[in-house]
């Protein structure tokens, strides 16, 4: 069996979603959850989330693909070139720096997402203040989850 590399989400978090990887937000967490998925690893986390789905969606990749890619061992260099090579989309440099801007930005846009949103950070963090956008509460999620005091 070859050698994933695969980080043990039981004792830490992925990546953070703000983490670039070819200028996409969202990949290196997805490529540790997917690594850490492959491996059993993945604690509480999980594989092509609504979130990884976004990054499915703008790529048009198959997520099961890539899973595959990764269980053979490939690096983040080698799994960004796959990628690029199976795109159904094929974004353009300018695109993948727009789309991952607008992901950074992304604020909860409906009531019942609202709520969810902000029943989540009262109960991770309530004295934030600086908690806008989801990445903001995924990050501060990872942080508490793993022993951070918020």
């Amino acid at each position: 069996m070859p050698e994933i590399n695969a980080p043990d989400l039981t004792k830490r978090p992925p990546r953070s979603p703000r983490v670039r990887l070819g200028g996409y937000v969202i990949l290196p967490r997805m490529l540790d959850k997917g690594r850490a998925t492959v491996a059993g690893t993945h604690g509480e986390f999980h594989y092509n989330c609504p979130l990884d789905e976004r990054f499915v969606e703008f790529t048009g990749i198959d997520p099961e693909a890539m899973k595959k890619q990764l269980a053979t061992g490939k690096s983040d260099s080698e799994i960004l070139a796959w990628v690029q090579a199976t795109s159904k989309t094929k974004p353009t440099a300018w695109q993948i720096a727009a789309w991952s801007a607008l992901q950074e930005q992304r604020v909860p846009t409906d009531l019942e997402s609202r709520q969810f949103f902000n029943d989540y950070h009262a109960k991770l963090a309530p004295h934030r203040e600086d908690v806008a956008t989801w990445f903001d509460v995924l990050d501060i999620d990872d942080y508490v989850t793993f022993g951070g005091n918020p």
